[in-house]
């Protein structure tokens, strides 16, 4: 590995460097083990099939691997679309160096939502099917086609990043990424509304289950609730990844990353406490205009104030502080605290508060086995983002191109 521009920049005969991943370190023994577990588990859940490893049934045909792998992963995903908007179509070029994490975070997110959904699928094979026999009045089928689209449109955005790593080798695939970057605003625009639709979307599913989901957290408005949410997810993801860049691969970041990163945080900060602000006033009003308010001195209410307070209101206020005092420190562990808050949203409308009126031993609960796989597909993710970030300029600006997408 050669050192240039602060940085660590893989040479010509170093291109793929194991090193990293492959040595004996505590953190990469708990991940192999990880791996190799999740491996063998996914031959049974392919080869036994999908009640092997899993507590789904009849009640509840969706449990942990679409609220947390789905619903979780497309929403946390949302900092691809939120950073490209405000970089390229709002004009705020002091947020540029966020841009190469957020998409290669975004499109390692929808990468690996489809490959839970295999998991999940009692006929994995079919999942293409949609494109073949498409049920254009499903929400579901719109869903499908918006994420694949938009994991399309992520690979070819996330694509200037590999490409600049391979230029080495192979210069001549330098001339597709000038076509990459010459089309990079019609590609945030065609994705900020595949966004739009699907997380969106996702919250529509669960209007056709009015009698199963929890008056408190059901509502004809889900769709906009799952949409501002994932603004603020998007938003306090990009905070939350750097958080854990600066701790584990500041060695790749080069100084205009660094000197960045605080008005990154700062800038986010004030947009997710605008978000996190007006998604809590919604939902209280959405409580008061359909007359829920007698369910809060329930055991539910008390959960859902819980979720209201603890990880919107507070993570705002939180935010709010902050981002006006310059403390990045506060704002960056508040994205801890909100990150939290969206899983525990969607795990509350996918499971908890999903048939909510059924007897207790009726009602789900993950398998040790669920959870493992969803802790593998995360590990995998994790693996990967590492691989690209030791490899590829993602936390820098590349020597040979610097300076040529502001």
């Amino acid at each position: 590995m050669a050192k240039t521009h602060d940085i660590v920049i893989p040479t010509k005969d170093k291109l793929f460097n194991l090193d990293p991943l492959l040595s004996l370190t505590p953190g990469n023994i708990i991940t192999w083990i990880i791996l190799g577990v999740g491996f063998i588990l996914t031959i049974i859940r392919f080869t036994v099939g999908i009640g092997s490893v899993t507590n789904l049934d009849d009640y509840q045909p969706w449990g942990l691997w679409i609220g947390f792998d789905l619903l979780c992963g497309v929403c946390l995903a949302a900092g691809g679309y939120f950073t490209t908007v405000g970089v390229y179509v709002m004009g705020m070029k002091q947020f540029h160096s966020a841009v190469r994490p957020a998409v290669t975070t975004a499109f390692l997110g929808y990468a690996f939502v489809v490959v839970a959904l295999l998991y999940d699928l009692g006929h994995p094979l079919r999942l293409p099917y949609m494109f073949f026999f498409p049920g254009t009045t499903s929400v579901l089928f719109e869903v499908g086609l918006c994420v694949a689209t938009y994991l399309t449109v992520l690979f070819v955005e996330f694509s200037i990043a590999p490409m600049e790593w391979l230029s080495q080798k192979f210069p001549w695939i330098l001339r597709i990424r000038k076509w990459v970057i010459r089309i990079t605003i019609l590609l945030t625009i065609f994705g900020v509304t595949l966004s739009t639709l699907h997380q969106s979307s996702l919250g529509s599913l669960y209007l056709i289950a009015p009698e199963k989901l929890h008056p408190l957290w059901y509502s004809p408005f889900m769709p906009m609730f799952f949409f501002v949410s994932s603004m603020a997810a998007g938003a306090s993801m990009v905070i939350f990844e750097g958080l854990f860049a600066h701790k584990g691969v500041h060695q790749y970041m080069d100084s205009t990353h660094l000197k960045e990163a605080d008005g990154v945080v700062l800038g986010f900060s004030r947009a997710a406490s605008f978000i996190l602000f007006a998604y809590f006033m919604l939902k209280v009003i959405d409580v008061l205009v359909q007359a829920n308010t007698h369910w809060l001195d329930t055991g539910y209410g008390a959960w859902w104030m819980l979720e209201m307070f603890g990880f919107v209101l507070l993570p705002a206020l939180l935010y709010a502080i902050g981002a006006r005092t310059g403390n990045v420190t506060l704002c960056r562990y508040t994205s801890v605290l909100t990150v939290a808050g969206i899983v525990l949203n969607r795990f509350n409308v996918s499971m908890i508060a999903y048939n909510w009126n059924l007897p207790s031993d009726l009602r789900y609960f993950p398998s040790f086995w669920e959870i493992w796989i969803s802790i593998f597909v995360v590990t995998m993710i994790v693996t990967v983002y590492r691989f690209i970030v030791y490899h590829m300029p993602v936390l820098y600006e590349h020597p040979d191109f610097k300076g040529e997408e502001h």
